[in-house]
């Protein structure tokens, strides 16, 4: 097992687009993530990129770079990942300034949690929340 003692997430969610340079300025300009590292290519597509939100982490990079990564995924659809914010309203506010899709609106849910949904450019479904469950080990 990972430690995380340190302030290190031990799971990193893993996304690919077809155009992932689009992707990291939507990401970083709409959602508020912050870029970290990319590593790009000879070819100029992102062979590896971190983009962090909090304390968490996303991973990403081109399609059709060969790896066994994007051999193993190259048939598989959008996937969803859900992120913890302080303020959804302000968070929901800034994707909308930045024209991402919105699926749903800020909601407050049953479980004590306010939502929003949106889609990115390449239909990968991120909702926003202040559910934060504690994990314990």
């Amino acid at each position: 097992m990972a430690d995380t003692s340190e302030g290190r997430p031990s799971i990193y969610p893993t996304l690919r687009y077809a155009d992932a340079k689009a992707a990291i300025r939507q990401l970083t300009e709409a959602f508020g993530f912050t870029e970290l590292a990319v590593y790009e290519g000879e070819d100029g597509s992102v062979a590896h990129a971190e983009l962090a939100q909090g304390n968490g982490a996303v991973m990403l990079g081109s399609k059709g770079t060969g790896s066994v990564f994007d051999k193993a995924m190259e048939s598989e659809g959008p996937t969803g990942v859900y992120v913890v914010v302080d303020d959804v309203d302000a968070h929901h506010r800034r994707a909308v300034e930045h024209g991402a899709e919105i699926l749903m609106p800020p909601t407050d849910q049953d479980y004590g949690s306010r939502d929003y949904m949106a889609r990115d450019l390449e239909g990968n479904v991120w909702s926003f929340g202040t559910y934060a469950p504690e994990l314990k080990g």
